[in-house]
């Protein structure tokens, strides 16, 4: 089955459509080299998937750390100019990150999925793949290199699409984290089914402006609902030091997601500890 997303994007910055338009041409070629069957078939050879909510919820730093690899971004060209996944990986777990998040899209990140299956076999921590999904043979994809997670952007997808990947993502064993960017895009995202963990990104996709006060107003408006139904809670973008982390995490998040500011440090294991703990002595 080929996804055709009907969703209107025509909000959303002209970065994003050229990036699903770019998904969309890689998706079609996918499908022309290989069957949905032959894609299935690799999972046999895939390492055993790990669990992202436990690695969250027993890490001993609170909230915790899923720290992220990304080589380069299109607003900010290359992040770290001696960028080694590997190295970056084992400081990321040296300095108390629960799991990993490994960007894969290659046009405009410049990630891959051998990034990815390399970090698997050389580090122990569950790993968050973060691309643009709009078809689930970029799941299957996804899972044979080693993915633990999966990113589910609701602003490019329909309630359909959602539904329909997250019972495939959960059906290969992995978790989701389903991303919002606003309270209608919470509240659309609370009625679909089995929804395990949320992201708020506090980046505006209108203005691609941030600001994290998005996570304190949408928790502040449905903390209580998402208890109740026992979702983990994560907040990303625009996290940079201690204390953005302790305002998230007073407004009731589990984890955060942060790249960039790590990246961008000499010093990555160290800086990890230093965002987790603000003791600079760490």
């Amino acid at each position: 089955m080929m996804y055709s997303s009907a969703i209107n994007t025509a909000r959303l910055q002209p970065i994003i459509r050229e990036i699903v338009w770019q998904k969309k041409q890689e998706v079609t070629q996918l499908h022309q080299k290989m069957s949905l069957a032959s894609l299935q078939r690799q999972l046999t050879a895939a390492p055993t998937v790990r669990d992202i909510l436990t690695a969250l919820q027993q890490n001993s730093y609170k909230p915790s750390l899923i720290a992220e690899i990304q080589k380069a971004s299109p607003n900010h060209g290359i992040i770290r100019a001696d960028f080694e996944p590997i190295a970056i990986a084992k400081a990321y777990e040296r300095g108390g990150a629960a799991c990993l998040s490994v960007v894969t899209d290659t046009t405009f990140f410049q990630g891959n999925f051998e990034m990815l299956r390399a970090i698997r076999q050389r580090v122990p921590l569950p790993i968050l793949c973060k691309d643009f999904i709009i078809d689930p043979c970029q799941i299957y994809v996804a899972r044979a290199a080693g993915a633990d997670a999966i990113l589910l952007i609701p602003a490019i997808l329909t309630d359909r699409e959602l539904q329909d990947f997250l019972y495939v993502i959960h059906y290969l064993g992995m978790n989701a984290l389903v991303a919002v960017h606003t309270l209608a895009e919470l509240d659309r995202v609370l009625q679909i089914k089995d929804i395990r963990l949320i992201g708020i990104n506090n980046q505006n996709l209108q203005d691609l402006t941030t600001d994290i006060s998005t996570t304190q107003n949408l928790l502040g408006a449905r903390r209580s609902q998402l208890q109740n139904l026992g979702i983990t809670i994560i907040s990303e973008s625009g996290l940079y030091k201690h204390t953005d982390l302790t305002l998230v995490a007073a407004a009731g998040i589990n984890a955060v997601i942060v790249g960039e500011s790590l990246l961008k440090e000499p010093d990555i294991e160290q800086a990890v500890k230093h965002f987790l703990t603000g003791d600079t002595a760490t």
